[in-house]
């Protein structure tokens, strides 16, 4: 199977920076997407930002200038810079990925376990 470890969250200032890193482990042949959601207390989980394999990347419009998702192909990692953070950012960060373990066999989405982000003064 496949195990994704997040890690980066914490408490920062309105206006500050963290940078969010998942690491995936385990039978993996190819990574396909890789990508980040949030999930805020009440709200249901959105799509923050996504990667595909070749780089091409999408992001929810509220991250757009804001965000920046990057991956290393080599070491299996997605990363998500987060600058300029807002009250309204704070929510559970999970890192999610799409793995095919063999050649031979249909991908699988995978999570990871979260991470929480707290922005606030």
């Amino acid at each position: 199977q496949v195990q994704l470890v997040e890690s980066g969250g914490g408490l920062v200032q309105p206006g500050g920076s963290l940078r969010l890193s998942c690491a995936a482990s385990g039978i993996i042949y190819e990574i396909n997407a890789m990508g980040w959601y949030r999930q805020a207390p009440g709200n249901q989980r959105e799509l923050v930002a996504v990667i595909t394999s070749g780089g091409t990347t999408n992001y929810v419009d509220s991250a757009k200038g804001r965000f920046t998702i990057s991956r290393d192909n080599a070491k299996n990692t997605v990363d998500l810079q987060m600058n300029s953070l807002k009250p309204e950012d704070t929510a559970v960060y999970y890192c999610t990925c799409n793995v095919q373990s063999y050649f031979w066999t249909r991908a699988s989405d995978y999570w990871g376990q979260g991470t929480q982000v707290t922005v606030s003064s």
